[in-house]
This record gives C-alpha cells, sequence and structure tokens, in this order.
C-alpha cells in the first residue's frame, strides 16, 4: 500500500513552508525593493501499486518571484539665464542701441557719450557673465558625468557579484535562485536604468548579462566593466567617457544614451555646446558690425573712429594622437557666413575633409589649405601651417570660447566717432544750380580720405577733380575719390567748385552715429538676413522651446514610468488581505495533512493489533 505517513508527512511539510512564506510575505510589505514570494506545489512521482499508480505525496517545489529629469534640470537653468527680462542678453542689448541714440540726438554730450561707454561696457560684462555662467554649467554636467559614471560601475560590480553568489548557489531547473538575491539584483538594475537605458540577458547558470546605451556591454557573467571619464582626444576641456580595456580604452560617449548619463550627454551635444557657440556668434556679429561701422566716423579730436569692442579669435587643437607637426590657423573671414558650431578637421594625406563636430556631417570646402589659397567653408578661413600626417585630425572651434572675450577698448567718451569723417560745400561763388551731397566712405583706408578734393567744373558737361583731366558729369551719378564718395545733381555751370573735406571739429555731426544704429539694426547673420536683435531673439526662443519640448517629454516619460511601476507592483507586491486569507488556508490545509499522519497512525496500530493477535 502507498506510504500514507510519507503523503502526510509532505503535506504538512508543504503547507508548514506556504504558511513560513505567506508570513515572511506579511513581515516584509513595507520593505522596499521586496517582491512577495509564492510557494509552488508540485506532486511528487506516483508509485506503482500492482497495475496501477498511487501518488506519494507533494513537494514545495520553490519559491517563485512575481516580479528625462537631468536634461530638463539643465536646459531650465539655461533658459532662465538666457531669458531673464531684467539681465538677459536682449534687455541689455537695446539699452546700448538706446545709449547710440542718445549720442545721435546729442552728438556733442559728454554725458551721452559717458553713458554709452557705460552701456558698452556693461554689454560686453553681460556676455562675460553668461559665458561664465555657461562654464558653470559645463562644469556641472562634467562633474555630473563623473558621479553617474562612479555610480554605474559600483552597481555593475555589485550586480556581478549577486551573479557570482547565485552561480555559487548551484542554480538548475530543481534549484532556482535564491529569491534574496533576485531581490537585490532587480534593486540594482532598477538604479541602474535611472542612470542609463538598460538591456539584459539572462544566462542559463542564472547569472545576469548587462548592456547599456546602445549595447555596450556592463556586466558579463562575474566580470563587470569600468566606465572612466576622460579628457577628449580632439579637445582636452570636454569630457568624454570611455570603457577600459586591459590595453586601450575605447570612446563610448556617442553609445550611451537614456537615464541621467544619457541625459547629460545629451544636453551637452544638444544644447550646451550650442547655445555657447551662438553666444559667441553674437559677439562676434555685434563686435565685428559694430566696430566696421565705427571705423567709418570721426571723433571729436578729428580722428577717424577705431575699434570700440575686441573680441577673441578662433581656437583650434591637433589631436593627441597626431603624428605630423600640423597646425592651423583659423580666422572668420564672413560673419554673414558663421555657423553656431564647431568642426573637425581630418587629413588623409592627400586632401583635408572638415565634418560638424556634433553630428559629423561633412561640411564643404574650398582651397587648399595653404596660406595662398586657405580653406573656406561657412565663414571660416582655414591655413595649415608645418607638415601634417595621414591620419591626423583637428579641432576647431571658432565660437564657443568668445563670449567671455569681449571687452571694450575706449575710455575716453571724446574718441567716439559719432561724426562722419568727411563733409562737402559748395563754394558761395557759384553761378549754376548744382548740388553736392553730404558725403560718405568708400574706403576709410585710403590714406587721402581727410585731404581737401576739389571738383570743378570746366564745361556744363565736365569737370576735374584737383586739376587733372576732364570727366564726363552724370547727374546723380557717384564719384569717388580718395575713399570718399559723393554725388553732384542738378545742373553746375561753368567755373562752379564743389569742395571734399576733413569733418574736423565738426561735434554736432551725428551721420555716423545714425549709421551706428543702421548697422546694429540690419541683417548681420545667415547671408544678410538676420540681425542681431532676431539673432539674441532666436537663441532665447529655441533654448525655450528645446526646454518645454523636454519637460512635456519628462512628464510622458514619468507617466509612463509610474503606470509601469504600479503594474509591477500590483505582482510583486504584498497584499496584507490575501496573505491573512492564504495564511488560513494553509493553516487549514496544515491541520488536515495532520489529521492524515493521525489516520496512518491509527491505521498502523490497527495493522500492528492484528498481527500481535
Amino acid at each position: 500500500m502507498a506510504d500514507i505517513l510519507k503523503i502526510g508527512l509532505s503535506a504538512l511539510l508543504a503547507q508548514q513552508r506556504a504558511i513560513a512564506v505567506a508570513s515572511n510575505n506579511i513581515a516584509n510589505a513595507s520593505t522596499p525593493g521586496y517582491s512577495r514570494q509564492r510557494v509552488e506545489l508540485t506532486e511528487r512521482a506516483a508509485q506503482r501499486i500492482g497495475n496501477d499508480f498511487v501518488g506519494s505525496g507533494v513537494t514545495a517545489a520553490l519559491t517563485r518571484r512575481i516580479g528625462d529629469d537631468v536634461f530638463v534640470g539643465f536646459a531650465e537653468a539655461l533658459d532662465n539665464l538666457l531669458a531673464d527680462e531684467q539681465t538677459g542678453l536682449n534687455i541689455t542689448l537695446q539699452t546700448f542701441v538706446n545709449a547710440v541714440q542718445d549720442v545721435a540726438d546729442d552728438p556733442s554730450s559728454t554725458a551721452a557719450r559717458q553713458v554709452l561707454l557705460s552701456e558698452a561696457r556693461n554689454l560686453a560684462s553681460r556676455f562675460d557673465t553668461m559665458d561664465r555662467r555657461l562654464n558653470e554649467i559645463g562644469n556641472e554636467v562634467s562633474a555630473r558625468l563623473v558621479t553617474t559614471t562612479t555610480e554605474i560601475n559600483s552597481l555593475g560590480a555589485g550586480i556581478a557579484e549577486i551573479n557570482r553568489q547565485i552561480i555559487t548557489s548551484g542554480v538548475s531547473s530543481e534549484r532556482p535562485p535564491p529569491s534574496d538575491l533576485l531581490d537585490q539584483r532587480d534593486r540594482l538594475l532598477e538604479r541602474l536604468a535611472e542612470l542609463v537605458k538598460v538591456d539584459t540577458a539572462e544566462q542559463r547558470d542564472g547569472s545576469l548579462s548587462v548592456f547599456i546605451g546602445s549595447g555596450q556591454v556592463l556586466v558579463l557573467g562575474t566580470t563587470a566593466a569600468q566606465l572612466e571619464v576622460m579628457p577628449a582626444t580632439l579637445d582636452p576641456s570636454q569630457p568624454q567617457i570611455v570603457l577600459r580595456g586591459t590595453n586601450t580604452n575605447v570612446n563610448v560617449t556617442p553609445f550611451l544614451t537614456g537615464g541621467e548619463l544619457g541625459g547629460t550627454l545629451d544636453f551637452s551635444r544638444e544644447m550646451l555646446g550650442r547655445a555657447r557657440a551662438e553666444l559667441g556668434r553674437l559677439a562676434v556679429g555685434l563686435t565685428d558690425t559694430f566696430n566696421t561701422a565705427h571705423r567709418n566716423g570721426m571723433n571729436l579730436q578729428g580722428q577717424l573712429g577705431g575699434d570700440l569692442f575686441a573680441v577673441a579669435g578662433p581656437l583650434s587643437f591637433e589631436a593627441v594622437t597626431n603624428t605630423g607637426s600640423g597646425a592651423l590657423t583659423v580666422t572668420i573671414a564672413d560673419v554673414g557666413e558663421l555657423e553656431p558650431a564647431s568642426y573637425r578637421l581630418n587629413y588623409d594625406g592627400v586632401s583635408y575633409s572638415l565634418f560638424r563636430a556634433d553630428d559629423g556631417t561633412a561640411v564643404a570646402t574650398t582651397g587648399a589649405g595653404t596660406l595662398a589659397d586657405p580653406l573656406v567653408a561657412e565663414g571660416l578661413s582655414i591655413v595649415v601651417g608645418g607638415a601634417p600626417a595621414a591620419g591626423d585630425q583637428f579641432m576647431i572651434q571658432p565660437l564657443n570660447h568668445v563670449a567671455g572675450s569681449v571687452r571694450v577698448l575706449v575710455t575716453n567718451p571724446a574718441q567716439i566717432a559719432a561724426a562722419a569723417p568727411i563733409r562737402t560745400r559748395a563754394e558761395l561763388s557759384n553761378s549754376g544750380d548744382g548740388t553736392i551731397s553730404a558725403g560718405e566712405v568708400a574706403n576709410v583706408a585710403d590714406p587721402n580720405l581727410l585731404a581737401t578734393t576739389t571738383i570743378e567744373f570746366l564745361t556744363a558737361a565736365t569737370y576735374s577733380i584737383n586739376g587733372g583731366a576732364p570727366v564726363a558729369y552724370t547727374p546723380g551719378a557717384d564719384i569717388v575719390v580718395n575713399g570718399a564718395r559723393v554725388q553732384i545733381s542738378g545742373a553746375p555751370a561753368a567755373g562752379d567748385e564743389f569742395v571734399i573735406e576733413s569733418n574736423a571739429g565738426g561735434i554736432g555731426d551725428n551721420r555716423n552715429a545714425l549709421s551706428l544704429i543702421d548697422a546694429l539694426g540690419s541683417g548681420i547673420f545667415d547671408s544678410g538676413n538676420v540681425s542681431l536683435h532676431a539673432a539674441v531673439g532666436q537663441l532665447v526662443t529655441g533654448v525655450g522651446a528645446q526646454t518645454v519640448e523636454t519637460q512635456n517629454r519628462r512628464d510622458a516619460q514619468k507617466l509612463l514610468m509610474d503606470q509601469t511601476r504600479d503594474r509591477l507592483d500590483s505582482i510583486r507586491g504584498v497584499n496584507l488581505d490575501e496573505e491573512a486569507a492564504d495564511l488560513l488556508r494553509f493553516e487549514q490545509l496544515y491541520q488536515a495533512a495532520a489529521q492524515t499522519m493521525g489516520v496512518a497512525n491509527t491505521l498502523f496500530d490497527s495493522l500492528l493489533m492484528a498481527l500481535r493477535r
């Protein structure tokens, strides 16, 4: 007959295990990361009794387990910096333009000129403040990368250690992994998933392989890889994340996505670098435009205007892996064609190839890279000196560092060139009705610009310049002489004279101040289609729009994450009512199993008594 006592004992032990598991669930109902456990009961193999099979009891077979914020934070800080109504660049630039207008309204006013210099310094200071704040944000990004990669390394090592313990425990189909180890590993994985995109693959030995980003191995069996933040090969000021190997380090920065690490890298790539370049482009555009117009004027000292602002030029770096002696000289050739970007220049031994540093897009170039025939691309002129070797690379940063370098060169209010450098007049003795324009600068570099020039009409149809050869007269046509441009209209008579002379002493002249205002409001960027104010607006609006977009994406992802956690908790979480009901059920089954053993004992005693008779 079947072993009734063993059957009863198996039932007793199984229900005892079930009661213990239910009690453990209740005890850990508030334990973070605890997964509800459940005993799976399986039927023992049947015993053959004659021609039939009779069950041999039950076994408690196993205990089963049931189971973009960083980007937004940085983006909001950047948005607040650029869009602040009191200290933002737009309001500071407008205040500066207003000061230029005040000088145009009263060019002889020393007070107005002093205010203009003060606002110029304030504008330069605003560029510097923003640049320093962007540098601080960049340092925060670098620090965050270090702390995040350090934690990822720690989590990877923890997962590898749990893998070792699981393998040591002897996992098999009859011997599943200990639930507490699986819970610990899940908690580490959950935190890891908050830091970076994670994929996993469970192995037959119970270990879990962990891949981060776009498939980079972090944990393989009992071995965990190590990430390290190091200076970039092309630009030592920029951090890169490498996967440390025995003999070499592999740059995995472009492949790390998701979580806090991915968000930090995305912000650095998509917003911070571009914002610094945009701010630098604004600084270059302001400096170039204002200085060009200011040089065409005359100050109160009777001298031609010089540069009011100064700004640093482009930077270039040679890769530490270069084997040649090549070095770059990069200058800005055309502000209107500048793009807010950095570049990578490659040399293959024969020719050069230029790429955007952020996305690798190829950039068209002209020229050979020599002094006589420089490489020209997107407003830049690039001359390669020395002897580069095949495979050498260079980084070009035309704008990223520029904003903090803006400074004001003029300290004396009298040196503000509000007046035009030349003036014209018609001699009072003229008998015709010809008139001459006020004149403008055609070439400020002409050494004879301030020299006196006399235009004398030989006949009503011809004139000479400073006694030179006759020139046919066309009313209203440009007359360019000694770097000045004028037009004569009407019907001059023979003997009439018109004079172009220096405007020294013209303290009430505001023509160049008006030209300064016109220049600041004209098209500067994108081939002359975007003004300085419009470019500032585009920068602020672009950062604001991207910030809102990331906020919306964060909110959507948070909702999805909350839903996923709710579903997970509903599966693995402890339901006290359910556990209490299970306790009662297991208790009844335990009592029934005990009764089975009692019956078996009675039958056994009866059998013994029968044998004694």
